[in-house]
């Protein structure tokens, strides 16, 4: 009988497969030296402390065909880093044109705290950049009209400083494809979160019921005056932003003309061009998709014929490019920085990234001030995170730094409104993350607290990979206009809306109360934890399944020419040949 020709490459399969399984590892050392991308590697672990003298050989010693491949991962670096910064860039923008009639929609004078905060968090979330949405409620409030009081603009700076931290939280889930990486990436996202979640908890009632920071920044711009000037653009956006002209330019005074109720969104079209369309053949009158003014041109996605739900679609379809950008480079920043430092010790890796916390602090700030987003400070580091690179307890004071430094966006908005007001509620924001990071990083304990909590939300991704999303859609999304819809009932002012406002914060008030009962007392916790195990099991089972039955095929075929059993195909064939012989 011939042989089956899968049979020879049976055991050449089973032997790659198990090669594939074989990784590098502290215990293949003689020294048990831990390297970056051993399969044991754990950012945990203590690994002990390097010298500057290590750090300088590891990085200035190689050979002339290494400096060749560093020079190349350093390019390509760059060059993707460059994408990853114009994704950024467009997902705002394309965020900003999708979503700016209904953020505009969002501002308005209400009284009520909370409404202010989820308002904050809503039209940051929507515009995807607190930049733009202090400078929303700072020119807001200092509106000759008043469209917003400075108490109510404090709590909603307040809100703004939360929805910022949803890019870089999107920007973990690039990673994954590697539960490792995602874990550390997630938590390198979350704890500016958790941070600017905390800092409200303490800081929205006490300017509640104390006005604090309305008294601190009143009592320091009691004689101020500002003065109009120009907007200051930082060099990285300088540097990016000609491309991302090319492809779509926001049309920023649609929003801001909604939320102080001049006008409405279809007030801005339809438009009138003349001939081709270019800023000055149509009149500087815009939509939500505008020209370039300074040379003269439209983007790639203006369209003079276009209506207002026409360029939303538009900025729909910015927003999903700008995600397959920016994920595409995130898998290429990654991946050669994982090349470039593969094989390196650990403890050179922590040696020259370990910075003392308040220094950290002030090149965070700096940084921001330099690229004039907290989100593009953020999502650029929240990557190393993932990697290993940069550890969470380095990341934290950077967070704090970003948030500090993307203040200075507001400031500069202020001093262009001419208002006293608007400065007051920019330096409220200041002093708002000065607190919180008082409060939160000076005493070893607390500053434990937003890192304890980030590191529990990156392991729950361990359990299930769909955490991530259902984060986003809770803490982001629904919780806000849950807490804003009730707020709504209670500011109508009308008996029916009371009621029901009320019934509704008993239910959910009834719910929280069973919630926590049922995590106590009715092993609610492992219930939850075995159901996320499961779904996970489910998915990596499926994802799994080819390898594993190619797999399983290998090993059968070996075991059977090993043993010299025949096979289920051989024996279909000996019983029809036995079969002929008997009918013969």
């Amino acid at each position: 009988m011939a042989e089956e020709p899968t049979e020879p490459i049976a055991d050449d399969l089973v032997e790659d497969v198990d090669a594939e399984k074989k990784e590098a590892s502290r215990k293949d050392r003689p020294t048990g030296s831990v390297h970056f991308g051993d399969s044991d590697f754990d950012v945990e672990d203590e690994y002990g402390d390097a010298t500057w003298g290590e750090v300088c050989s590891a990085c200035c010693t190689h050979t002339p065909a290494e400096w060749g491949w560093l020079f190349v991962g350093i390019v390509g670096v760059a060059l993707l880093l460059y994408f990853f910064l114009f994704g950024l860039d467009l997902l705002g923008n394309g965020a900003k044109v999708m979503s700016g009639c209904k953020a505009g929609e969002l501002f308005g004078d209400d009284t009520n705290p909370i409404a202010g905060l989820m308002i904050g968090i809503l039209a940051t979330v929507l515009l995807q950049s607190s930049s733009t949405t202090t400078s929303i409620i700072v020119s807001l409030v200092g509106d000759e009209d008043g469209t917003i009081g400075v108490e109510q603009g404090i709590y909603m700076i307040m809100g703004a400083n939360i929805g910022t931290s949803v890019t870089n939280t999107i920007v973990a889930m690039g990673q994954m494809g590697d539960g490792d990486q995602l874990e550390r990436a997630f938590a390198g996202a979350t704890v500016h979160d958790m941070f600017n979640f905390m800092s409200v908890a303490i800081l929205l009632p006490l300017e509640v019921i104390t006005h604090y920071l309305k008294h601190l920044t009143e009592a320091m711009v009691k004689n101020a005056n500002p003065k109009d000037g120009e907007k200051w653009e930082g060099p990285v956006k300088k540097i990016v932003s000609p491309l991302g002209k090319r492809v779509i330019i926001v049309n920023k005074s649609v929003t801001k003309s909604i939320a102080n109720g001049s006008k409405d969104c279809e007030d801005f079209y339809p438009m009138s061009c003349e001939g081709s369309p270019t800023y000055k053949s149509c009149g500087g009158k815009f939509g939500l998709i505008a020209c370039d003014k300074e040379h003269n041109h439209c983007p790639a996605f203006f369209s003079e014929t276009a209506e207002a739900k026409d360029d939303k679609v538009s900025g729909g379809v910015v927003f999903f490019i700008a995600i397959m950008i920016l994920f595409t480079c995130l898998l290429g920043i990654v991946t050669i920085l994982q090349k470039m430092l593969l094989g390196m010790s650990t403890r050179i890796i922590y040696k020259a990234t370990d910075v003392n916390g308040y220094i950290a602090i002030a090149i965070g700030a700096g940084l921001t001030m330099l690229v004039q987003s907290s989100s593009i400070t953020t999502s650029t580091l929240t990557p190393l995170v993932g990697m290993g690179a940069l550890r969470l307890e380095q990341m934290f004071p950077l967070t704090l730094g970003a948030n500090i430094g993307t203040t200075m966006t507001g400031i500069m908005a202020s001093l262009v409104s001419d208002s006293i007001d608007s400065l007051q509620v920019a330096l409220a924001h200041l002093f708002f993350n000065v607190t919180g990071i008082i409060i939160f990083y000076p005493i070893p304990f607390m500053r434990k607290l937003p890192l304890f909590a980030a590191r529990r939300l990156g392991r729950a991704t361990r359990v299930w990979r769909g955490f991530p999303l259902v984060y986003i859609g809770v803490m982001f999304v629904l919780i806000p206009l849950l807490m804003l819809g009730i707020s709504a009932m209670f500011e109508e002012d009308t008996k029916g809306f009371t009621v029901l406002g009320s019934f509704i914060v008993i239910l959910i008030g009834l719910a929280l109360a069973y919630l926590v009962y049922w995590c106590m007392y009715q092993d609610g916790r492992e219930k939850c934890y075995t159901c996320m195990t499961a779904r996970e099991r489910k998915r990596v089972a499926i994802k799994e399944l080819p390898d594993d039955m190619e797999f399983l095929k290998a090993r059968v075929a070996a075991l059977t020419e090993h043993t010299g059993l025949s096979t289920e195909e051989e024996e279909d064939k000996d019983a029809e040949a036995a079969a002929e012989e008997v009918e013969a």
